[in-house]
């Protein structure tokens, strides 16, 4: 089982690689696709394992990797602007992980319900955490901190929150289906 939870962290470690460079600029805060990334994690490895791949992917921006927005990495990025959001990203996964696996007991709306919640509020947790370390490194107030980090991304994280509903259980269906996913978040 660790060899196939080990072999699933990397890939989804991978992906957050793959996907977390592509963005556009919007001013201070690009829109990137590290957020969906970081939500099929959540969803092939739950919050524990997910969390894990996450912070690999972290850990190998911070040591200079391309992987993050614009194909940055290196400490620089990790302590500018955006760096609450990267570190945000780990709780991200933690909580959406830990709904996506409370899911597992729901049938029918129940389930995309806690699914959604759990997205929203990890995606809340990674705002707040983006936004006040904006306000540190930029020396600006609040107002001026949602403007740039939050408000301009609700609609593109509405539609990651919709396209990891509709991703993230078709994976969950294909690897349960292939006997890949059953004990893979012990």
């Amino acid at each position: 089982m660790k060899v196939k939870q080990l072999a699933f962290t990397a890939l989804m470690a991978a992906l957050c690689c793959i996907l977390g460079p592509l963005s556009v600029p919007l001013g201070s805060v690009p829109v990137s696709l590290g957020v969906l990334a970081v939500y099929l994690a959540a969803y092939v490895l739950g919050g524990k394992w997910g969390t894990l791949s996450v912070l690999i992917y972290l850990l190998l921006g911070l040591a200079g990797l391309p992987v993050f927005s614009g194909f940055a990495g290196g400490p620089g990025k990790m302590l500018g602007p955006t760096g609450g959001f990267l570190i945000g990203f780990l709780f991200l996964a933690a909580i959406c992980g830990e709904f996506v696996e409370i899911s597992d007991r729901r049938r029918g709306l129940a389930r995309y319900g806690l699914q959604t919640a759990g997205m929203i509020l990890g995606l809340a947790v990674c705002y707040a955490l983006g936004t006040g370390y904006f306000m540190f490194a930029m020396k600006t107030g609040l107002v001026a901190a949602l403007a740039a980090c939050v408000l301009p991304f609700l609609v593109f994280d509405a539609l990651k929150i919709v396209m990891a509903l509709i991703l993230g259980n078709a994976l969950r269906r294909a690897l349960t289906a292939a006997n890949l996913l059953e004990n893979n978040r012990a």
